[in-house]
């Protein structure tokens, strides 16, 4: 079974246009090497060059923000759903 990943329109143009994907589960660090996989250049658009989420890409698994959990190594299992969200910023 896999996990279902939103994609936010700014990186739609990785996965062909479509908003809602399907990767392997694992922890997120190997749902996003799937999704790499399948569509690359996606992960450099979600993870800085040291291999951490980027400062202002937020990324959720069901309700909860990876980022309070255990980051890269946060479990998403089978059936799941992870949300890829880019910050917005203003002013």
């Amino acid at each position: 079974m896999s996990v279902s990943v939103r994609i936010p329109t700014i990186l739609r143009s990785y996965t062909g246009g479509a908003a809602e994907v399907t990767a392997g589960h694992g922890t997120l660090r190997e749902v996003i090497a799937d999704l790499d996989a399948s569509y690359p250049g996606l992960s450099g658009r979600i993870l800085d060059d040291g291999g951490r989420l980027r400062r202002f890409v937020n990324v959720y698994v069901g309700d909860e923000d990876v980022r309070f959990v255990a980051g890269l190594d946060t479990p998403v299992p089978a059936g799941s759903r992870v949300s890829v969200i880019p910050a917005v910023a203003g002013g």
